[in-house]
């Protein structure tokens, strides 16, 4: 399997549990944390349209950054270009751990959709 990017607050405790589940699954990854390095616009739409979720699950809609701009009013009436430029300014408002692959990118951590999408060769790519 290709080696992945594992994106990632290190202060989070839900990016430290999937950073443990990567670690015990013998999962190889590149570490990358998100408040130093944040993604660029480019990044997040081809994330987004690799993992085929809707715009709205890349946003840490938990976090204080995306209260403090009122986004959950904001966001309904936002173009994607403007939201994808909105993630693109402060790694905060992104939704982590990100697990990035070759040709697919998970969101959050839920420990059976990794499951079943890293097990076997087949993996991210």
């Amino acid at each position: 399997m290709n080696e992945v990017i594992f994106v990632c607050y290190p202060r989070c405790t839900t990016c430290k549990k999937a950073e443990k589940w990567l670690a015990d699954n013998r999962i190889a990854a590149q570490v990358r944390d998100i408040k130093e390095n944040n993604p660029t616009e480019q990044e997040i739409r081809s994330w987004h349209e690799k993992s085929g979720l809707p715009l709205k699950r890349f946003f840490n809609t938990s976090g204080l950054k995306y209260k403090e701009l009122g986004l959950k009013d904001k966001l309904p009436t936002m173009s994607e270009d403007e939201q994808y430029a909105l993630l693109a300014t402060d790694g905060m408002l992104v939704k982590r751990p990100l697990l990035v692959g070759d040709e697919k990118v998970l969101v959050g951590f839920k420990e059976k959709e990794w499951q079943e999408n890293l097990s076997g060769e087949v993996g991210l790519n």
